[in-house]
């Protein structure tokens, strides 16, 4: 079975390339976005099975790329991270689709165990639908 691909878009290059160090370590294949916009095209040309997506980015934010993200695929497993670790303005994504949020400012272990833990639900999700039917 082919390694899942994991699109990270955040506009936080250290970030990216912590948490990209992290999936890598885990087995998956990575694709990586510094932006809204390159993550939409990166969605259109390397079909990923699962986004990691950064709720405040400039231009084009996290809640505007994850709509566009919706026109091209309704069902790709989407992870959200937010600095908004009540997740009340968060809310209104839900319809969006998205599978799970995690606090940006956590503690660094507890974020590798949410992203673990939210990586494998999609995954989960995405073999109980015979792996991206579309």
């Amino acid at each position: 079975m082919a390694k899942l691909k994991i699109l990270l878009i955040d506009d936080e290059k250290d970030f990216l390339e912590l948490m990209g160090r992290v999936i890598k370590m885990w087995g998956y294949d990575l694709i990586t976005a510094l932006n809204g916009k390159d993550g939409i095209d990166a969605v259109k040309k390397k079909s990923p099975d699962i986004i990691i997506l950064d709720y405040i980015m400039p231009d084009l934010d996290g809640l505007s790329t994850l709509k566009k993200i919706r026109r091209i695929d309704r069902k790709i497993p989407v992870i959200m991270f937010t600095a908004h670790p009540d997740g009340k303005s968060l809310g209104h994504t839900e319809r969006l689709g998205v599978s799970s949020y995690i606090p940006k400012m956590s503690a660094y272990s507890d974020t590798h165990a949410t992203l673990k833990a939210a990586i494998e639900m999609a995954t989960k999700k995405l073999g109980d639908r015979g792996l991206r039917d579309g």
